[in-house]
C-alpha cells in the first residue's frame, strides 16, 4: 500500500464503502461496550480469527469455486501474516456487525468505517485505510448515449438544490442519511430523505436506482464506480461530500491486536499490496463484470462448476453435503477434468488408475466416471472408518485426511493416539496431532505403526483447507 492521500488522488486507492451506519444509542439491545476479554495472545491460542464482512458483490463471493473479493483477500494475507486461519462472519447491517464485534463473535470488522468521534466511543479504528467522499446516484435519461454531455449534464442533478422536494433513499442510520439531512437541513428542511431499514444494503438501493424503482439513493465514490459498470445508465458524478478517512474497526479492548492489524497494513502499503489487490478487482472493469454476472459467481448465480449436479447426486449416496465434496473436488483439481498429478492421479477427484480398477472404472478422463470412482472411495472410507469413529462429524474428517494421504497412515495415527492416552475419535489435537509426529523417528518406528514415515503436514491441512472453503460455500451456496 502507499501511505495515504488526499482528495482526488486517493479516490484512486479507496475501495467502496462509506458504509458508515451509525447505530442509535438510544437502542438498549445494541452493544456500546465489549463483554469479553479477547485480545491478540487469544486469537493466536485458539487458532483463527473472525472478520465480520460486508455482505456486497465486491469484498466477498465464490467464482468459479475460488473464494474471493477485495476484503477476503486482505483478510487472508493478515490472517497469514499473523500465522491464524481466517473464519467470515457475513453481514448486511453495520449495527448487528458492531453488535457482534462487542459480544465476542467477531475480532475485527471489515467494513471500511468512517471515522468519527462518536464512533471512537464504542470501537478501537486500525490507522486510516484511504479517503472516500458521498456521491449521488441517479439514472440517465433513456436516450442518454445519444446526448453531447453539456446537454445531459442539464437533465441530472448536479446542484443540491434540485433536490428540493424530492425523495432520497438512503439506509436508516448511516453516514449517508446523515449527510443528506444535514443537506436538507441547510435547504430549509426540503428534501425528503427516506430512510431504509438498518441491515439494508447500498447496492440493493442503487440497483433500484437502476431499475427505475427509486430516482435516487448516496453512497460512497468506489463503490458507485463498480455499480456503475453493471449498469451504465447511471449517473454518480454529483458530489455530496468532502473526503473521510476509513477504516477497519476491532473492540476497544484489543490493544495488542490492533497493533498487529497496524503495523501489518503498513507493509501491505509499503509492498504495494494493496495496489495489486485494489487493480485486480477494479483496474479492469471487464473482467470484474464477467466475475460478478457469471452463472458460477455467488453474486449472480448458484452454481460453482459444469458438475454440480453429478456432485449433487453424488452426495445423496453418501449422506454428505454436496457442497463439502465440491470444495473437495476444488482442492484436488479447481474443477479441471483434464488435471493430472506428478503421481499419476487423474481429473477431478485426482483418482489413481489402481483405485480406478477396484471400482471396475477405466476412463477416468470422464468427468462422470470420475466423480463416480471418487464417491465410491469416499464411501468405502466412510464404511472403514464408521467402525470405530461412531461422530459422522469427526468421521469426516478422518475421512477426507484418508482420501489424501491414505487409510493405512491415518490408521497408524489412531494407534499411536489411543497408546499415549489421547482420544482416538477425535481429530484436532488427537489423530490430527500424532499423524503430523509420523515424521520424527520415535513415532514412525514405533511398534504400532505398519507403514512408517510419512511427512503429513499435507494432507493435515487439506483437511483444514477443504473444511475451511466448505464453510466459505456455505455462506454464499444455496444447499
Amino acid at each position: 500500500m502507499k501511505r495515504r492521500k488526499k482528495t482526488g488522488a486517493v479516490i484512486f486507492i479507496a475501495f467502496f464503502f462509506l458504509f458508515g451506519c451509525i447505530p442509535s444509542l438510544e437502542d438498549n439491545s445494541f452493544r456500546k461496550e465489549p463483554e469479553i476479554e479477547l485480545d491478540l495472545d487469544a486469537v493466536r491460542q485458539r487458532g483463527y480469527l473472525t472478520a465480520v464482512v460486508d455482505n456486497t458483490s465486491i469484498s466477498y463471493f465464490i467464482y468459479k469455486g475460488r473464494t474471493m473479493g477485495f476484503e477476503y483477500e486482505l483478510l487472508k494475507r493478515l490472517t497469514d501474516h499473523l500465522k491464524v486461519s481466517l473464519k467470515i462472519r457475513l453481514v448486511a447491517g453495520i449495527e448487528q456487525a458492531i453488535d457482534l464485534l462487542n459480544k465476542g463473535q467477531g475480532d475485527i470488522l471489515a467494513f471500511p468505517l468512517a471515522i468519527t468521534e462518536e464512533r471512537k466511543e464504542y470501537l478501537s479504528f486500525t490507522d486510516p485505510h484511504f479517503n472516500t467522499f458521498q456521491v449521488l446516484i441517479q439514472k440517465k435519461p433513456a436516450n442518454w448515449r445519444m446526448q453531447p454531455p453539456q446537454v445531459l449534464d442539464k437533465k441530472l442533478v448536479r446542484d443540491t438544490t434540485q433536490l428540493i422536494g424530492k425523495e432520497v433513499y438512503v439506509m436508516k442510520g448511516s453516514s449517508f442519511s446523515e449527510r443528506m439531512k444535514e443537506i436538507s437541513k441547510n435547504l430549509g428542511g426540503r428534501i425528503k430523505v427516506v430512510e431504509d431499514s438498518a441491515s439494508a444494503e447500498t447496492e440493493s438501493l442503487i440497483r433500484k436506482v437502476a431499475t427505475g424503482e427509486i430516482k435516487y439513493t448516496v453512497s460512497d465514490k468506489t463503490i458507485a464506480m463498480v455499480n456503475s459498470s453493471y449498469y451504465p445508465n447511471l449517473d454518480i458524478n454529483t458530489v455530496l461530500s468532502d473526503p473521510q478517512e476509513i477504516a477497519w474497526g476491532v473492540r476497544s479492548n484489543s490493544p495488542n491486536l490492533l497493533q498487529a492489524i497496524n503495523e501489518w497494513l503498513k507493509g501491505a502499503k509499503r509492498k504495494g499490496v494493496f495496489n495489486v489487490i485494489y487493480n485486480k478487482y477494479f483496474k479492469n472493469p471487464r473482467s470484474l463484470l464477467a466475475r460478478t454476472t457469471s452463472d458460477y459467481s455467488s453474486h449472480a448465480g448458484t452454481k460453482l462448476s459444469p458438475f454440480d449436479d453429478q456432485l449433487k447426486a453424488g452426495a445423496k449416496q453418501i449422506g454428505w453435503d454436496w457442497r463439502l465434496i465440491a470444495s473437495m473436488v476444488y482442492q484436488e483439481s479447481n474443477f479441471d477434468p483434464r488435471v493430472e498429478s506428478w503421481a499419476g492421479a487423474i481429473g477431478l477427484m485426482q483418482i489413481m488408475p489402481e483405485t480406478g480398477d477396484y471400482f471396475g472404472v477405466q476412463n477416468l478422463w470422464d468427468p462422470a466416471q470420475n466423480i463416480k470412482v471418487g464417491i465410491k472411495f469416499l464411501k468405502f472410507l466412510d464404511k472403514q472408518w464408521a467402525k470405530t469413529v461412531p461422530d459422522s462429524i469427526e468421521r469426516t474428517k478422518f475421512v477426507l485426511a484418508s482420501y489424501n494421504v491414505g487409510l493405512s497412515h491415518v490408521i497408524d495415527a489412531q494407534k499411536l493416539s489411543r497408546k499415549h492416552g489421547k482420544d482416538p475419535t477425535r481429530w484436532e489435537e488427537n489423530v490430527e496431532y500424532f499423524l503430523l509426529k509420523k515424521s520424527e523417528p520415535k513415532y514412525y518406528r514405533d511398534p504400532v505403526v505398519v507403514v512408517g514415515y510419512c511427512r503429513c503436514v499435507g494432507p493435515v491441512n487439506y483437511v483444514k483447507q477443504v473444511l475451511q472453503r466448505f464453510d466459505e460455500y456455505k455462506l454464499r451456496i444455496d444447499s
